[in-house]
C-alpha cells in the first residue's frame, strides 16, 4: 500500500474505512455492511431481526441511531484523520420493522477547521424515509493510516 500522503482522496477513504472497520465490533457484530465510501460520505446497511425489536414489535430506535452513528463515523473519518462525534440527534419518521433492510446514507454538510456536520438519511428496503440523523464531528490527534 502507497503511504497516506500519496493517496488520491478517493483511496484515502477508502483505506481509512478498512483501518476503522479492523476495529470497529459494534457494527461487524450487528451485520451492518459498508456498502459506499467516499470522502465525506458513507453508506451503511443492515437487516432488522427480532433480537432488535422493541415492545411494540418494532426495531428499537437504538439500533436505527446505531446505524447512523456508524454511517456518520465512517463519513467523519474518511480523511485519515481520527474524528469522533461531539453531538448526534435523531428525529424518528416512520417505525423500521422486523426483516427490514435499513440503510443509512452519510453526507457532509460542512467540515471547518477540527469542526464538521453531517446529515444521514435512513431508509429501509423500499425507499421509505425511516429517521433522519445529524451529526457533529470533533478531529483529534491522530490517523488512521501511517504516513
Amino acid at each position: 500500500m502507497k503511504p497516506a500522503a500519496e493517496m488520491t482522496p478517493q483511496e484515502l477513504a477508502e483505506a481509512s474505512a478498512r483501518a476503522m472497520w479492523n476495529d470497529d465490533s459494534a457494527s461487524q457484530r450487528l451485520d451492518m455492511s459498508l456498502d459506499h465510501i467516499a470522502p465525506g460520505a458513507a453508506t451503511l446497511s443492515m437487516t432488522i431481526t427480532a433480537a432488535m425489536s422493541n415492545g411494540h414489535g418494532n426495531c428499537h430506535g437504538g439500533y436505527i441511531f446505531t446505524l447512523a452513528d456508524s454511517a456518520f463515523a465512517f463519513a467523519c473519518n474518511s480523511y485519515n484523520q481520527l474524528t469522533v462525534a461531539q453531538h448526534c440527534a435523531i428525529t424518528y419518521l416512520v417505525p423500521g420493522r422486523i426483516g427490514d433492510r435499513l440503510t443509512a446514507t452519510a453526507r457532509e454538510v460542512s467540515r471547518r477547521g477540527r469542526s464538521g456536520i453531517y446529515d444521514i438519511r435512513i431508509t429501509n428496503q423500499t425507499g421509505e424515509h425511516v429517521a433522519e440523523f445529524r451529526g457533529h464531528s470533533r478531529t483529534v490527534k491522530g490517523t488512521h493510516l501511517p504516513g
